[in-house]
């Protein structure tokens, strides 16, 4: 009989509730035992909802208060020693300190899970760094899910991954000479478990997805040899891509089970099912963990028939990755288009449609034939409905390349003519895009949205929140200011609102990192864009001062990656639409006399393929894909573009091809080692290094982003640095704001007056 489990359930709650009591606490307005009542409960509700669906086992591991990633190292002990906190005793508020940071110490470095949205902490690791035990709430929430009379199975982040996916800080040459200290970490931890009964703990070691060098791939065999004794059985889980090229090393590991994507790496199963061993389990992840369109059961069942007739019990059903990616319960969207609606799965029916093909297989066909023929309707109902495809932007998308996609002149040219332009000091200063998003403009956008006041009343309060935001950039003393996006939900969101073939949810909430959660649109059809959608906002932005104001737009690739997209075509295809879109608003903002716009690409480097075969041709599309919607304007007209939490190193020539005039990148939590890559490249336009983190709520001193530009200086020519925060502020208070902007304005000048001073000397 098959068999039935998931890698992981969404943490935050369908109504986003682990991210309002996790909030409440860092206020003060709630205490510990209220934030620990309320992850109680979401774990709870949550493995109610896979036992009751009918999986085998339920997932004790996947709950984490801010990153699963953090969680590891909180239980293994191995937490960042300049925090100096004892691991044994490590209570929430310090695991929220290490996340956030405060006065006295940075935040850890934070850096996006592969190719997902998700952020993840990452490890650092020094000389003095130990893994002898943390705390004990993994042991406690299986026990906890023991009580309630749950089957489980114990998620954790496999140990090369770990080690892999960190940052060695000082004392150490190679990451893999601290591998017994971590194989020993995790031999207690799964000593701990087998002691508590515990039959099965998945390992997930996403790095197999990669193409690892010969010394990563040979540490494989001797860790899991080390691990298997004395533990429960394991289950090797890999995801997000093919591992063919692993099958002889997971075939010869010493696991109870090999868990493998076979959405994003359908390909790769004849390749395993030769000389499968005995007695394994195999774990096919047939059911799409990343994206919310339903599952095409008969397909999903015609795969899995075959595995069944060969592997029988040891055959087990899942989704291809964690459902962390997909937001909770589709039964929470009331208003959502009903034809919309039948096309797709959240996390809940996607656990649904895994007991479905298991029943199916199982001989309960009848059982679950209604599900099986719904499903069926609404995957050919999509295929043919006329909603899907556009005329005009499938010629438009025909004759692309007919449309210039390069600037008039190369930009050692038009710098000259937009420096003539704008007049800017030295090392000018500006900010990303949005300031603080308060109380007020969330109620008055959600008091519009719900026809409870008139356009021009919502208009009115936009207008005055614009004008109270150019105010305080004057008085700050910005050079180049921004509107401050009090009109915008979120910024993929809202252009998907205004741009056809893009669908929203009310509660298709995702967690992005810790608290933060999004709600990405889905692409289902052609998008175009019927209207232009910022101009109005950005003219009157631009009216209120004689400053330059930037124009502010999301990217092609980030309105692709950080969305649903439709997998009828490829994806390519969907980006080169956004383009085109997008093209035309930054032709009509140069239209309206705004002469520099940002066109944001925060998630370039996140839709990268994980193996580098497949780069070339991603890059060529995406870098094609910025440079349509980027090119359509004259010399004197200044593109930005905003980049954050990625390595960029490796990719650096793709994004030079970008020719965005100006870039701004996240650097503050590296200590500007991400720019060195910039230096060593010898990148050749602007670039604007972060100098202060606004994921976290500690206002950095004045010397500390003097510090940070002195090592700018050093790898930036002067004359190309800007100076700005490392993203967006629309998460953070307005004290804090003005303040951390104030400090950042006054190292600048003070910049400049060094440099000024030194100038004269020489």
């Amino acid at each position: 009989m098959a068999k039935a489990h998931i890698l992981g359930f969404p943490r935050i709650g369908a109504q986003r509730e682990l991210k309002f009591a996790v909030e409440s606490f860092w206020r003060g307005d709630t205490g510990l035992a209220a934030l620990q009542e309320t992850g109680k409960t979401l774990r709870q509700r949550h493995w109610a909802i896979q036992a009751e669906a009918g999986l085998d086992y339920v997932a004790v591991g996947d709950f984490a208060w801010y990153d699963q990633v953090l969680n590891t190292l909180a239980l293994l002990g191995a937490v960042p020693t300049r925090f100096k906190f004892d691991p044994e005793r490590l209570t929430l508020a310090d695991y929220f300190t290490l996340a956030r940071g405060n006065p006295e110490h940075f935040a850890m470095e934070m850096t996006k899970w592969f190719d997902t949205n998700y952020h993840y902490l990452v490890p650092e690791f020094t000389a003095d760094i130990s893994f002898d035990g943390g705390v004990d709430w993994l042991f406690e929430e299986n026990a906890e899910a023991v009580a309630l009379g749950h089957a489980t199975k114990v998620t954790l982040v496999g140990p090369l991954s770990l080690l892999y996916l960190g940052k060695i800080k000082s004392g150490i040459a190679n990451k893999l000479d601290i591998l017994p200290k971590v194989i020993a970490g995790y031999q207690k931890v799964l000593q701990r478990l087998q002691d508590a009964g515990v039959e099965w703990v998945q390992i997930d070691e996403p790095i197999l997805a990669l193409e690892l060098d010969a010394a990563w791939r040979a540490a494989f065999e001797p860790t899991y040899q080390a691990l298997s004794v004395g533990a429960p059985k394991l289950l090797l889980a890999t995801y997000f891509d093919q591992v063919r090229e692993h099958s002889v090393l997971l075939r010869s590991l010493p696991v109870a089970g090999v868990h493998l994507d076979l959405v994003r790496g359908a390909g790769q199963l004849p390749g395993f099912l030769q000389d499968w061993p005995s007695e394994r389990v195999l774990s096919a992840g047939v059911v799409d963990g990343r994206n919310i369109w339903r599952t095409d059961l008969d397909s999903a069942l015609t795969l899995l028939q075959p595995l069944q007739a060969s592997l029988g019990e040891r055959l087990w059903i899942s989704a291809s990755c964690s459902l962390l990616h997909v937001p909770v319960d589709l039964a929470h969207e009331n208003k959502l288009d009903a034809e919309l609606k039948g096309w797709l799965a959240f996390a809940t029916q996607k656990v649904a449609e895994i007991t479905a093909l298991k029943r199916a297989l199982n001989g309960e066909a009848k059982a679950v034939e209604a599900q099986f023929t719904a499903a069926a309707l609404a995957v050919a109902a999509r295929k043919i409905s006329p909603r899907i495809h556009n005329p005009l932007v499938q010629k438009r998308l025909r004759q692309i390349d007919l449309i210039p996609a390069t600037r008039n002149n190369v930009f050692a040219e038009r710098i000259v003519k937009q420096q003539a332009r704008f007049k800017l000091p030295a090392f000018p200063t500006t900010n990303i895009g949005s300031f603080p998003q308060t109380a007020d403009i969330r109620q008055t956008r959600a008091q519009y949205k719900r026809g409870e006041i008139g356009h021009l009343d919502y208009l009115n309060r936009m207008r005055e929140e614009v004008r109270l935001v150019v105010q305080k950039q004057e008085e700050i003393g910005l050079d180049v200011l921004v509107h401050g996006e009090p009109e915008r939900n979120d910024m993929v969101e809202y252009f998907g609102e205004q741009l056809w073939g893009y669908a929203f949810t009310a509660n298709g909430w995702v967690q992005s990192y810790g608290s933060r959660c999004v709600k990405p649109p889905f692409i289902y059809g052609d998008v175009y864009r019927p209207e232009a959608m910022t101009v109005g906002w950005s003219q009157f932005a631009q009216s209120l001062t004689s400053k330059p104001m930037k124009g502010m737009l999301t990217g092609p690739v980030t309105m692709l990656q950080w969305s649903f997209v439709r997998d009828d075509q490829p994806r390519e295809q969907t980006a080169l639409q956004i383009a085109l879109a997008l093209r035309d608003e930054v032709v009509d903002l140069e239209k309206a006399g705004i002469g520099m716009i940002q066109i944001d690409e925060p998630a370039f480097r996140e839709g990268l393929p994980l193996k580098a075969v497949d780069w070339p041709h991603y890059l060529d599309w995406a870098v094609k894909a910025f440079r349509i919607s980027a090119c359509g304007v004259q010399d004197d007209t200044q593109i930005h573009t905003h980049m954050c939490y990625s390595e960029f190193n490796d990719i650096l020539p793709w994004i030079a091809a970008m020719d965005a005039d100006v870039i701004t990148i996240e650097t503050s939590r590296s200590d500007m080692e991400l720019l060195d890559g910039f230096g060593e490249f010898e990148y050749p336009n602007d670039i604007g290094p972060g100098v202060y983190d606004i994921h976290s709520p500690r206002v950095p001193k004045v010397e500390e982003m003097q510090r940070l530009l002195r090592k700018a200086r050093g790898v930036i020519p002067d004359q190309r640095l800007w100076v700005n925060p490392d993203c967006g502020l629309k998460t953070r208070g307005w004290p804090e704001t003005t303040t951390a902007l104030e400090n950042m304005v006054l190292a600048a000048r003070t910049l400049r007056e060094e440099v000024a001073q030194q100038e004269q000397a020489a």
